[in-house]
């Protein structure tokens, strides 16, 4: 199910679709989207996860957390950590490290890629390779499917693929934009009537 119309894909760009990848070959993935992710085709399930965002979210628009993560990591104990799922563990070591290469090299990128605020940026960017290492078995814990709310969105990425219709499914990724944008735009108060 190749979209004829890509253009070839940067190492950051394909890496970003091979996390996308790993995260639907998950057991906890797939136990939260359904059957019907799980019953598409390697390259169909490959198909859905090219696009320019994480599909996974690490609760990266949560300033406030990831500083607390980031300042309290040296000081965890084995004690500290949940029961480890070593698969999602090592996913999320790979998403980290690929949150944290994005920050300090392609910083503006970060905020559509990851929906990520700008405190959590500033908290990775401060950071360490083996410090986000120490941080992975905790994280496992905000793994969640990126916008799990938007039933839409995720049962269109999937009935496309079904499909194979590649210019559907690609409209489809290039909403997860929009919705990415909508998503990070400050709630405004509703007007009152006088």
């Amino acid at each position: 199910m190749q979209d004829a119309t890509r253009t070839s894909q940067s190492p950051a760009e394909q890496s970003l679709a091979e996390l996308n990848r790993r995260f639907f070959d998950l057991e906890w993935t797939r136990a939260r989207l359904g059957r019907r992710l799980a019953a598409l085709s390697d390259p169909a399930r490959t198909a859905v996860a090219d696009c320019p965002y994480a599909l996974f979210d690490l609760r990266f628009q949560d300033g406030e957390h990831w500083q607390l993560q980031l300042q309290n990591a040296a000081s965890w104990s084995v004690a500290d950590l949940p029961p480890i799922d070593f698969e999602a563990a090592d996913f999320v070591r790979l998403a980290l490290f690929y949150a944290w290469h994005l920050v300090t090299s392609a910083r503006s990128s970060a905020r559509l890629v990851f929906g990520m605020h700008e405190r959590t940026a500033d908290a990775l960017a401060a950071s360490t390779v083996s410090r986000l290492a120490l941080l992975a078995p905790a994280a496992t814990r905000e793994l969640s499917v990126r916008w799990g709310h938007c039933e839409r969105f995720w049962s269109g990425l999937v009935t496309a693929a079904e499909r194979h219709d590649t210019s559907r499914l690609r409209r489809i990724q290039l909403s997860g934009i929009q919705l990415g944008a909508a998503l990070q735009l400050p709630l405004r108060p509703e007007p009152r009537e006088v």
